[in-house]
C-alpha cells in the first residue's frame, strides 16, 4: 500500500484544526468536502456498474439485479444512517481534547455494526422469499434477485463495519483517505463483475448473481484495506483503534442508537418516498415513467453536492461544538449552507441552459426526450430546496440534534409532499408533474422548518443553554 502511505504523509494528519478567519474555514471545509464528493460519486457508480453490466448479460439479469437493488438500497442506506452517529461522537471528543475516548467509541460502533448486520442477515433469511413471492415477477427474474441478495449477504458485515471505520477516519478530517480507499475498491468491483457476470478467465458465468458476489468481495477488500490503514498509517496509528477489544457497553450503544436511529429513519424516509412515487407513477404510460426516471436520476447526481457538504459540516461543526467554540460552529454552518445554495443556483442555471443536452444523454426516443426536458425543469426547483435542507441536517447532526430532523422528514414528505402530489396528479391537469410539485412543496416546507430549528439551536448554544440544544 505505498500509495496510501505517500498520500497520507503529504496530509501530515493535521486536517482538523482550529480556524480563526472565514478564509481558513473555507479552505478547511473545501479540503474535507471535495474528497467526500468523489467518494459518494464512486460509491454510487458501483451500483451503476452492477446494473449496466448485468444488463449486458441479459434482460432477465438486469431485471433481477434491479429488483434486488430496490429491496436492498433503502435498508442499507437507513442502517448506514444509524452508524453515521459515530462521526459526531468522535468529532465532539476530538474537539473537546478527549482523544483517549475515541477508540472505545469506535469499537462499540464496530460491535453495533456486527450486531445489526447479523440481525439483517437472519431477518432476510426468513423474509426474502415471502417478499419476492408477493411480487408479480417471472420465475427466472425472482431467482436472480434472490441469488443476488443472498450473495450480497456475505458482504453485509464488512460493509457495516467499514462504515464505522470510515466515520472515524472522516471525523479526523482525513476524508482524502476514504476517497483513496473507495477509488481503489471501484476497479476491484468492476473486475469481479466482469469475471463473474460473464464467466471470463475460467470463472463461472453467474449473470446477475455474479454482481452480488462481486459486491460482497469488494466489501471485504474495502474492510481489509481500512484495517491496514488504521494499523500502519498516521495519524490513525496513534489512536490504537482495533488494537484493544473493549467489553460491550450497552450505555455506549444507547448513545449511538439515540443519535443514529433518527438519522437512519430520516434517510430511510427520504429514500423510500422516491420509491413510493415511482410506484405511483405506474398509472401513467411508459414514456412518462421513463422521462420521470431520467429527471430523477439526474437530480440524484446533483444531490451529491449538498449531501457531501452536509457530511463535511457534520465533521467541522461537531469538532467546534466539542471544543465549545459555538461561534465558529455557527460560521461553519452558514458558510456550508451558503455554499450549497450558491452551487445549486449555478447547477440550476446550467441545467436550464443545457436542458436538451442532459435529456439527450439518457434517451434517443423523441417522445421521452421531449417529456424529460419538462421534468428536468422541475428538478431545478427540487435541488434548490435540497441545497438548504440537506446541509442544515448535517449541521444539526454536528450539534447532536437529530430528532427534529426526523419529525420534519415525516411531515414534509409523507404528510405534505406525497398527499399533495397525489392530489395534483390525480385530480388536476398537472398529471405526472403533480408528484414533483408535491415533493418540491414538501421539501421546501421541510427546509424552512430545519433552518428555523438551526437558528434556535445556534442561539441556544451561544447562550450556553445546553438543555435547549438537546431538546426535541
Amino acid at each position: 500500500m505505498p500509495l496510501i502511505k505517500r498520500y497520507t504523509k503529504k496530509t501530515d494528519g493535521k486536517d482538523m484544526k482550529q480556524t480563526y478567519s472565514l478564509k481558513e474555514k473555507s479552505k478547511q471545509l473545501l479540503v474535507i468536502f471535495l474528497p467526500i464528493l468523489v467518494t459518494q460519486l464512486a460509491l454510487s457508480s458501483m451500483m451503476f456498474f452492477d446494473t449496466v453490466m448485468s444488463g449486458n448479460a441479459s434482460a432477465f439479469d438486469l431485471a433481477g439485479v434491479a429488483i434486488g437493488a430496490s429491496i436492498w438500497s433503502p435498508i442499507s442506506t437507513g442502517i448506514t444512517g444509524i452508524l453515521l452517529a459515530v462521526t459526531p461522537i468522535v468529532s465532539h471528543f476530538l474537539g473537546g481534547g478527549q482523544k483517549d475516548k475515541v477508540p472505545f467509541a469506535v469499537i462499540q460502533g464496530v460491535y453495533l455494526a456486527i450486531g445489526i448486520s447479523l440481525f439483517v442477515i437472519v431477518s432476510g433469511f426468513f423474509a426474502l422469499q415471502p417478499i419476492l413471492n408477493r411480487m408479480d415477477l417471472e420465475p427466472v427474474v425472482r431467482d436472480i434477485a434472490k441469488g443476488y441478495l443472498c450473495a450480497l449477504a456475505f458482504g453485509i458485515t464488512p460493509m457495516f463495519v467499514y462504515t464505522v471505520l470510515r466515520c472515524f477516519v472522516d471525523a479526523l478530517g482525513q476524508t482524502r483517505m476514504t476517497m483513496i480507499i473507495t477509488l481503489i475498491s471501484l476497479p476491484i468491483n468492476v473486475t469481479f463483475n466482469y469475471l463473474l457476470i460473464f464467466g471470463k478467465f475460467g470463472f463461472p458465468r453467474l449473470g446477475g448473481v455474479g454482481a452480488g458476489v462481486a459486491s460482497a468481495i469488494t466489501y471485504w477488500c474495502i474492510l481489509l484495506i481500512a484495517i491496514y490503514v488504521l494499523h500502519r498509517v498516521e495519524p490513525f496509528v496513534e489512536f490504537g483503534v482495533l488494537k484493544r477489544l473493549y467489553h460491550l457497553s450497552l450505555s455506549a450503544w444507547r448513545e449511538q442508537l439515540k443519535l443514529g436511529v433518527p438519522i437512519g429513519l430520516s434517510i430511510f424516509i427520504e429514500t423510500s418516498i422516491f420509491a413510493a412515487v415511482t410506484l405511483l407513477m405506474s398509472q401513467f404510460n411508459t414514456t412518462t415513467i421513463a422521462a420521470h426516471q431520467t429527471a430523477l436520476n439526474f437530480a440524484t447526481v446533483l444531490y451529491m453536492l449538498p449531501l457531501s457538504i452536509s457530511m463535511a459540516l457534520t465533521i467541522t461543526v461537531g469538532y467546534e461544538v466539542g471544543a465549545k467554540r459555538f461561534r465558529d460552529a455557527r460560521q461553519y454552518g452558514l458558510l456550508g449552507v451558503g455554499t450549497a445554495v450558491g452551487l445549486a443556483f449555478v447547477s440550476g442555471i446550467g441545467l436550464l441552459l443545457f436542458n436538451e443536452q442532459v435529456a439527450r444523454l439518457y434517451t434517443n426516443d423523441q417522445a421521452v426526450f421531449e417529456l424529460a426536458k419538462q421534468f428536468l425543469i422541475y428538478a431545478i426547483f427540487f435541488q434548490l430546496s435540497d441545497a438548504i435542507a440537506t446541509p442544515v441536517q448535517g449541521v444539526l447532526r454536528g450539534y447532536k440534534d437529530v430528532n427534529f430532523a426526523f419529525i420534519v422528514a415525516v411531515c414534509s414528505y409523507w404528510l405534505i409532499g406525497l398527499p399533495l402530489g397525489h392530489f395534483l396528479a390525480s385530480y388536476t391537469s398537472f398529471a405526472a408533474f403533480g408528484y414533483w410539485i408535491g415533493l418540491i412543496t414538501g421539501l421546501a416546507c421541510g427546509a424552512t422548518g430545519l433552518f428555523i430549528r438551526l437558528l434556535r439551536v445556534q442561539r441556544a448554544s451561544c447562550r450556553g443553554d445546553a438543555e435547549l440544544v438537546c431538546k426535541t
